[in-house]
């Protein structure tokens, strides 16, 4: 028998003082639970490992001497932990008071839900996508060129139209707030450790899912996700941030490639490609700045070599 109900994991990068309040909060929201905290910092320069084990001695403290990544991270802690329950915190995700056993007195009751995530709300209240749906080369596609207006009945990752005040199952949802029953672990472990950052938990929920299992989300206490909202203001929507970083391209080439097979690894190339060469028709139509144009090429151009050094998919480079 588990004596530990909830073990917390925490995978820090050069966030010493959110980690620090992350940390306070799930303390403060202990209620009747027994748990365990682990924080695992991936090779920081900002001093989070020694805060952590200077203000926090009872929590088991992993420091890598590299950033291994996300997954790969969170994948450290399956040999220590006890709980009934794993939880995977972001360390910019502040709990209420009642969140940690809302959500687990939820899971008691609930024994065919394999993994549960909660509302996200910004620092301004703003609700964030806590509900998703599985990615697609044909919704991705509408999202990035803006044509899903004309396409109203394909589901998209992110619908925001419906009541999230509601418990809903859905396909995935984001790992700031990932609480997942032991009995997943056992059955389809946690992250492919490819993955060195996105994806980890859409590919997850696609295992668990397929594996028989619910995943939920449930609205009954927000959790307060700082980054989301950082980078609304760090990457406005332009026509330059829409370039899609290289860890995120190279994440979706391995999803596709792992759970859809090759066809849907070239459809998604193929599309992807089409959809650069939109925006950028659309661009140059707005701002016809050669400058511009040379950033959208690069971007292009860095899918095409992603698309080719992974060989569409079926390796990773990291």
């Amino acid at each position: 028998m588990n004596l530990v109900d909830v073990s917390v994991v925490l995978v820090s990068y050069n966030t010493a003082e959110m980690t620090k309040k992350a940390i306070d909060l799930v303390k403060a929201s202990l209620c009747q639970l027994n748990i365990e905290i682990f924080v695992v910092d991936n090779a920081s320069r900002d001093g989070s490992s020694a805060l952590v084990a200077r203000e926090f001695p009872d929590v088991q403290l992993i420091s890598n001497l590299t950033n291994v990544g996300f997954g790969r991270a969170n994948n450290q802690v399956l040999p220590l932990y006890q709980g009934r329950y794993m939880l995977l915190l972001n360390t910019d995700a502040f709990v209420e008071q009642d969140t940690l056993q809302k959500t687990v007195d939820f899971m008691d009751s609930h024994p065919q839900t394999g993994i549960l995530g909660v509302k996200l709300l910004g620092r301004d209240g703003v609700l964030q996508p806590s509900c998703r749906y599985f990615p697609t080369p044909w919704n991705l596609f509408l999202t990035k060129t803006g044509l899903n207006r004309l396409f109203s009945n394909v589901q998209l990752v992110d619908d925001m139209t419906w009541n999230h005040d509601a418990v809903r199952e859905c396909d995935w949802v984001p790992g700031c707030y990932y609480l997942i029953r032991r009995q997943v672990i056992d059955q389809v472990g946690l992250f492919d450790p490819r993955y060195f950052l996105y994806y980890e938990e859409v590919d997850h929920c696609f295992a668990t899912k397929r594996a028989g299992w619910q995943v939920t989300y449930f609205p009954d206490t927000p959790v307060v996700h700082i980054g989301g909202e950082s980078a609304k203001t760090d990457h406005a929507i332009s026509s330059v941030s829409r370039q899609v970083s290289a860890l995120q391209i190279e994440s979706e080439l391995l999803y596709f490639r792992k759970n859809w097979g090759l066809f849907f690894v070239i459809l998604h190339v193929f599309l992807s490609i089409v959809a650069e060469c939109v925006l950028m028709m659309k661009q140059f139509i707005k701002t016809p700045q050669k400058v511009l144009q040379i950033l959208n090429f690069k971007a292009l151009g860095l899918f095409v070599k992603l698309s080719f050094l992974t060989r569409l998919g079926s390796q990773s480079l990291r």
